[in-house]
């Protein structure tokens, strides 16, 4: 089933979380925040990009460390305000270096 756009329910702040999978191991790489700017950018482009809410500005994953995100799919969860972005990851997700930022537990 395709969802258009519009259909999509971003926040008050114009966001939307999307987690981020890996699609051939299918480990959660990351949660981010995207807004439509940045999904078009992602659907138009087949990279990954985001919303900074900490410095107010978009961003590409992988501009400055080279760990770029190729795009498999987007899926939107039922109720239409969370998104699943599958990637070719080309490097770690998270800044620490580590593959995936949900490295620590409890």
């Amino acid at each position: 089933m395709q969802v258009s756009l519009p259909e999509i329910k971003f926040d008050n702040n114009g966001l939307i979380p999307a987690i981020i999978q890996d699609a051939d191991t299918n480990e959660v790489l990351m949660l981010a925040y995207v807004n439509k700017e940045a999904l078009r950018l992602t659907l138009e482009k087949g990279e990954t990009h985001f919303w900074s809410r900490s410095r107010g500005e978009l961003w590409h994953k992988g501009a400055t460390s080279g760990n770029a995100q190729r795009v498999v799919d987007v899926r939107v969860d039922c109720d239409a305000d969370t998104l699943l972005i599958r990637v070719h990851p080309a490097g770690p997700a998270c800044h620490t270096g580590n593959q995936t930022c949900f490295y620590r537990a409890f």
